[in-house]
């Protein structure tokens, strides 16, 4: 899977702000993109969120965006938002 670190400074980023970036990230590489995995740190909010699949301290969402297919993962503010995208 391959990380994509993004800073955001100067303006106040919030998650439809930061989900809209992703996708658009995403969507350069692959215009199908889907986003299967996302973490909200700000909230403590993370999807999908009842799967049990902690794999070496990695938590379960990410685990499982990469297990089924995530090929990109976009961290924005050194993992404020993250979104796992196909």
């Amino acid at each position: 899977m391959k990380d994509i670190l993004i800073a955001i400074t100067g303006a106040e980023l919030d998650f439809e702000m930061a989900r809209s970036m992703a996708r658009i990230i995403a969507r350069q590489e692959n215009s199908e993109t889907d986003c299967l995995a996302w973490s909200d740190a700000r909230q403590g909010r993370q999807s999908p969120s009842s799967v049990q699949c902690e794999i070496k301290g990695r938590p379960d969402w990410e685990v499982y965006g990469e297990n089924h297919g995530g090929r990109r993962k976009i961290v924005f503010n050194g993992g404020e938002y993250v979104f796992i995208h196909s």
